[in-house]
């Protein structure tokens, strides 16, 4: 089934004096499905949400969110549109957990929606499982509950396009996969375009209909995850032997070399030992 394109980028490349942190980024993240973002460390990858959530501006090239241009709509109009999670999730006051997540409310004031506030923030509290912190300080959390606040205030916000940096990087695996069960849900039953970050390609592969592969602020690879995920790709991207294997369900499971250690690993230990050596 053709599905509705809700972020379309062209061209968009993001400099910071001489330095180019994105280069002719080109890609789409349609309505109903995850479009993951993969790649290494300084790949570009929270670039692009920063970038499309109109919090950096853009040298050039162009952006679309279901006929929103960032860098021209308005605060409001955008926080009604797309609703951003990003790698950053801690919170510098006192607030209550539940009044965290109510934040997310706030561009629906004064309208009908305003009417579903409470019904939402209890439901998103329920789904990312922090409802029993609901009366805590944000403040008192731990990393990975904070970082499913962050994800329920999203939620709240009810936006037809949802956009998250790392959200399972802070979580054990029984919330990883939670989290991730829940945002294929809301983009299958609900029409959401949900755009993530994972460095986990594995979950990527598992949960994502669509994979942007990034490297040095480029597209390397993007398409759906078959052609997407490939010995050749993946080493190439990353720099890494990583082999992946093709299971008899039709899943996919990657496989990283180890015990890769190169020259400058070996030279390191080296010196440890010669400094030991010396001190002993």
């Amino acid at each position: 089934m053709s599905r509705q394109p809700a972020v379309v980028v062209s061209d968009l490349t993001v400099a910071v004096g001489e330095k180019v942190l994105l280069d002719k980024v080109t890609f789409e993240a349609r309505r109903g499905e995850i479009t993951g973002l993969i790649g290494p460390n300084g790949a570009g990858k929270s670039t692009i949400l920063s970038a499309i959530s109109g919090d950096l501006e853009r040298t050039r090239g162009t952006i679309d969110i279901l006929g929103h241009d960032p860098a021209t709509s308005s605060p409001k109009d955008l926080s009604r549109v797309r609703a951003v999670m990003m790698q950053d999730v801690s919170v510098s006051f006192e607030f209550l957990v539940r009044d965290v997540v109510a934040m997310g409310r706030r561009p629906w004031e004064g309208t009908e929606k305003q009417l579903f506030d409470d019904h939402l923030i209890d439901a998103a509290l329920a789904a990312t499982d922090t409802a029993h912190l609901a009366g805590r300080d944000v403040i008192t959390l731990s990393g990975g509950e904070r970082a499913r606040v962050a994800l329920s205030r999203v939620l709240a916000q009810q936006t037809p396009v949802v956009m998250l940096d790392e959200p399972t990087a802070a979580l054990d695996i029984r919330h990883q996969e939670q989290v991730l069960g829940l945002m294929r849900m809301i983009a299958r039953e609900t029409n959401v375009a949900v755009i993530v970050v994972l460095h986990d390609l594995n979950a990527a592969a598992a949960y994502c209909d669509r994979i942007v592969c990034l490297a040095n602020g480029c597209v390397a690879k993007e398409g759906n995850v078959d052609s997407v995920y490939t010995d050749e790709n993946l080493s190439t991207v990353y720099g890494w032997p990583i082999h992946v294997e093709k299971r008899d369900d039709g899943s996919l499971f990657v496989h990283p070399a180890r015990d890769q250690g190169g020259k400058q690993e070996s030279d390191f230990v080296s010196l440890v030992r010669e400094a030991e050596a010396v001190t002993s």
